[in-house]
């Protein structure tokens, strides 16, 4: 907030240290309204988050944004249940550190870097985010912050459902849903590169793209049965509902139905059933980064946009098709 100064001294104060006294602005997507989703982003200017114990500020230089956010309670209120908006959306960003708060370690001002901002607080729909170091990995040199941004939540989502709640081994057979978005396409490819056999599922039109990303089989959802592709080893849901309850079905004895859309309706009769919410790993971000840099993972981006044009690129007219990422700095 400026300050307020009396109009008897203000010409006695120095202007360069009234101009110290104001708080620097920066353009930001917020929301208010839950029940206008998307529709009830708004760019506004906010004051620049300051660096707290153990937080870094980060120059947003691009964002990728989750459409189920707005239905998440984080979005809302604060861990004890109070309403924070007007809050800021968005969790996933590449950008270079430009402040380090107290006894902040592992970090410098001027690195690039990607990450996953804490849900609960303002994220990453901004031209600054003040987050916890450690949700942040070094972004080499030879990314684009744009593939960065697209790795955070695809990446870790799947690297996480595979392998610390699917347990997946060399050899088994995997069942991803939507293999052709976001998360299913880094899904797919992971799995592969770990020696599974992967069975992509989704509408007609995924079919080709679910293929080039490495997925063995494709299971049309409209017009074949998902009973058809037998008994696997792990599916891994993005989609739920009808689908979800059904795919319970396919899992074979001793196999793994993972959800990332909530608590699992229908459980495997000789398994186990998982749904989780991903994490920020350190660890795990340099393991996926790395595999983009050597070729062995493609991101599967779609729409690019701008922040001041991100309202309308986060109400698409048209079904999404792959990542859509803000691009915060030209």
């Amino acid at each position: 907030m400026d300050d307020i100064v009396s109009t008897a001294g203000a010409s006695t104060l120095p202007s360069a240290k009234r101009q110290a006294t104001k708080e620097k602005t920066m353009k930001a997507i917020v929301v208010t309204e839950q029940s206008a989703g998307t529709a009830g982003m708004k760019l506004v200017k906010r004051a620049e988050p300051q660096a707290a114990i153990n937080d870094v500020v980060v120059q947003v230089h691009a964002a990728g944004f989750v459409a189920t956010e707005l239905e998440w309670p984080s979005t809302w209120t604060d861990r004890l249940d109070r309403n924070r908006t007007p809050s800021i959306p968005g969790h996933e960003l590449a950008g270079v550190v430009t402040a380090l708060g107290y006894g902040t370690t592992g970090l410098s001002v001027g690195q690039r870097v990607f990450g996953l901002a804490d849900w609960y607080r303002d994220g990453t729909l901004a031209e600054y985010v003040a987050m916890e170091a450690r949700n942040l990995a070094p972004l080499p040199g030879d990314v684009d912050f744009t593939v960065g941004a697209s790795l955070t939540i695809s990446g870790l989502t799947a690297w996480q459902g595979l392998f610390q709640h699917g347990r997946l081994q060399a050899g088994q057979s995997v069942l991803v849903h939507g293999a052709a978005g976001a998360v299913g396409s880094m899904v797919t490819q992971i799995a592969r590169e770990f020696g599974a056999y992967v069975i992509g599922t989704g509408r007609a039109a995924d079919r080709q793209k679910a293929l080039d990303f490495g997925a063995n089989a494709f299971v049309d959802l409209d017009n074949d049965a998902l009973e058809d592709a037998g008994g696997v080893d792990l599916v891994f849901d993005s989609i739920g509902g009808d689908i979800g309850k059904r795919s319970a079905g396919i899992v074979r004895a001793g196999g793994t139905l993972v959800s990332i859309v909530g608590p699992v309706e229908a459980r495997p009769v000789d398994g186990r059933a998982v749904d989780f919410v991903v994490e920020s790993d350190r660890a795990q971000l340099s393991e996926i980064v790395q595999r983009v840099r050597d070729g062995r993972l493609r991101t599967n981006i779609g729409n690019v946009s701008t922040l001041d044009d991100a309202v309308a690129a986060l109400n698409p007219t048209e079904r999404r098709k792959g990542k859509t990422i803000i691009r915060v700095r030209p």
